[in-house]
């Protein structure tokens, strides 16, 4: 039997994910219903096995190891694993420069 994670969403990721789909549909409200869709379906996927996703690359260079990401192409869903909880941190957007967005949001606030 796997093991189960309780996946919770920040009140920033949460926040990060209004914005994005409350800009999509601004434009057009059932592509924003389909990306809200996706982007919950595969974060539902860390109940059961949230290692899949890979380490942040922009935080591994500097030896962070703790954050991983799964991509919704062009979002980036940023998470942290702790015993049996995940907690996702951050939706950002891959177009964006994310290193200082990350650097500033999990150096300043979470070490």
């Amino acid at each position: 039997m796997s093991r189960s994670y309780d996946v919770v969403w920040a009140t920033s990721a949460e926040t990060d994910l209004n914005k994005i789909i409350d800009f999509i549909a601004i434009d057009n409200p059932a592509n924003a219903l389909k990306i809200l869709k996706r982007i919950r379906d595969k974060s539902s996927e860390l109940q059961c096995c949230p290692e899949r996703g890979r380490i942040v690359p922009e935080l591994l260079a500097q030896n962070i190891i703790y954050y991983r990401e799964l991509l919704v192409h062009p979002w980036r869903i940023i998470y942290r694993i702790k015993n049996s909880q995940v907690t996702v941190l951050s939706m950002i957007d891959g177009r964006r420069n994310i290193e200082d967005i990350l650097l500033d949001r999990f150096l300043n606030r979470n070490q």
